[in-house]
């Protein structure tokens, strides 16, 4: 893996984004009907950053938010993860983003979200105001789509910072396609496919590149996005796709498909995030392909089984033991609420 020298290094990822409290409803229903919302956090990089550092990683989040209660709370809950927030800055004129969300998947059609993020602290990071000291001392620099739908100053910081330059860490992208978040006007699936060529490992669902670029199947995904070195094609419930760069050309590539666990599912959020937090941990570990993407669907079920965005993985030696199955016993994996206790001598909580 590229990267910052060893020696220079002062994180293992930081992850550049922005982070918001997140109100979640206390009982499924419409927002209308919801009456009393419980207060957590959400921001696709930080939840990457939190995974990491829970896994022991050294993990860095750069963001910012308002001089105001919920940027409070924002940091100190990031940073009891054990995420080095020092890079953090306080904008004193720019509120912390908030949203509300429903209890049901974000892929149905009665899910509802309501952000109030326009004008946010995080939306006024630019090239100018996050120092790249904050940022390149680093082996992975971590970014998403999501940032660059926020504002015009914030696309510039992400197309500087995926620019090439001498020293660059390796930049993983998670393609994050938000179309509600990108301005009337502006071209979001191409500014997205022009970030992700440009990056070394790329995140992308099979789902969103269809949406957003009208390309279908992994080898069409791959068609689109030939440089980055690792492309992750995400595949729901059939696994993922992992094309690694061996050679040139697509002849080049070594093409692993590693299929999902079964999970009984408590909520449907923030797995895209565990996911890629899995894979980077595997990643950093010097570990092979397949178990990179086992490792992602791991980290991937211990947030499907509990009802918020984060939580603790797994042990690492557990995690080890699961991803080292032969292809037979992965599949006969079933994992549900209470399974990242396991410790391999309670097999019913893990294997049907």
């Amino acid at each position: 893996m590229s990267g910052s020298a060893a020696g220079t290094a002062t994180a293992d990822v930081v992850c550049l984004g922005e982070s918001m409290v997140t109100f979640l409803p206390s009982r499924p229903g419409p927002l209308a009907g919801v009456p009393s919302f419980g207060r957590g956090i959400g921001g696709a990089e930080s939840n990457v950053a939190c995974a990491l550092a829970a896994a022991g990683h050294r993990a860095k989040w750069v963001g910012r938010v308002g001089a105001d209660g919920f940027g409070d709370h924002l940091v100190d809950t990031i940073a009891g993860y054990g995420v080095d927030t020092s890079a953090v800055r306080r904008d004193p004129g720019r509120p912390t983003g908030i949203y509300f969300r429903t209890a049901t998947d974000r892929a149905t059609d009665t899910h509802e979200v309501a952000y109030y993020r326009a004008g946010s602290a995080a939306s006024a990071m630019s090239p100018r105001n996050v120092p790249y000291e904050d940022l390149l001392p680093t082996r992975v620099l971590h970014l998403s789509g999501i940032t660059a739908a926020l504002s015009a100053d914030c696309l510039a910081l992400l197309h500087d910072l995926t620019a090439p330059r001498e020293g660059r860490p390796t930049v993983s992208f998670d393609v994050n396609h938000r179309p509600g978040l990108w301005r009337e006007g502006e071209a979001g699936p191409e500014v997205l496919l022009d970030l992700a060529r440009r990056c070394d490992l790329v995140f992308v669902g099979e789902d969103e590149a269809e949406e957003a670029w009208g390309v279908h199947g992994t080898e069409a995904i791959r068609e689109a996005l030939p440089e980055p070195g690792v492309l992750v094609v995400k595949r729901g419930s059939e696994g993922v796709t992992v094309f690694s760069r061996t050679g040139t050309g697509a002849a080049g590539d070594t093409v692993t498909t590693v299929p999902s666990l079964r999970v009984d599912v408590v909520a449907a959020v923030g797995a895209g995030d565990a996911f890629a937090a899995g894979f980077l941990s595997a990643t950093l570990r010097g570990l092979p392909v397949r178990d990179r993407a086992r490792h992602g669907h791991l980290m991937a079920a211990a947030v499907l089984t509990v009802p918020g965005d984060l939580t603790d993985p797994p042990a690492r030696a557990h995690a080890d033991r699961l991803a080292a199955l032969d292809d037979e016993a992965w599949g006969t994996l079933r994992l549900g609420p209470g399974w990242t206790a396991a410790d391999g001598a309670n097999e019913e909580v893990r294997v049907t």
